[in-house]
């Protein structure tokens, strides 16, 4: 009696374990999602172009989790003096975002904030003499904030 009341408790809970398992590893972020944010992180415009991209089709990303939740630029203008800094700013949340959920932020941070202002320099680029001169003094507040408060 013994053996039958311990196989039928002890079949159940294998099943349950082994499929408790495979959602756990089915649930899990491909293994190469390091790599993916690291190349979506970079200083480079192609860096920016493609986490752009990917931004733009998050679906075709989703089995990655990432976190593309912003706030823009927190409490500054996303548009100050009607520089157009709200892309610049998702794209830093969302190396913020990801790098702090991946627990590797402060080994990160200072490229993140790199890449900001690459962004932003990149934004002013459109403009030419003081617009410019004025978006690029802009850009440098934007980034030193970040730097020093992010």
């Amino acid at each position: 009696m013994y053996r039958r009341l311990a196989t039928a408790v002890t079949t159940p809970a294998l099943v349950l374990a082994g499929v408790l398992g495979t959602a756990t590893a089915a649930d899990a972020a491909p293994a190469d999602k390091p790599q993916v944010l690291a190349s979506w992180t970079q200083t480079s415009a192609s860096s920016h172009n493609a986490w752009a991209a990917a931004r733009a089709n998050q679906s075709a990303w989703s089995a990655y989790q990432f976190d593309w939740s912003t706030d823009y630029c927190s409490t500054s203008p996303d548009n100050p003096f009607g520089f157009p800094f709200s892309t610049a700013c998702a794209r830093h949340d969302f190396g913020y975002r990801n790098y702090k959920a991946a627990g590797t932020f402060s080994a990160n941070k200072e490229r993140i904030d790199s890449a900001f202002y690459e962004d932003l320099k990149r934004v002013c680029n459109g403009y030419s003499g003081a617009t410019k001169t004025a978006c690029n003094s802009t850009a440098w507040t934007y980034y030193q904030a970040v730097k020093v408060f992010g």
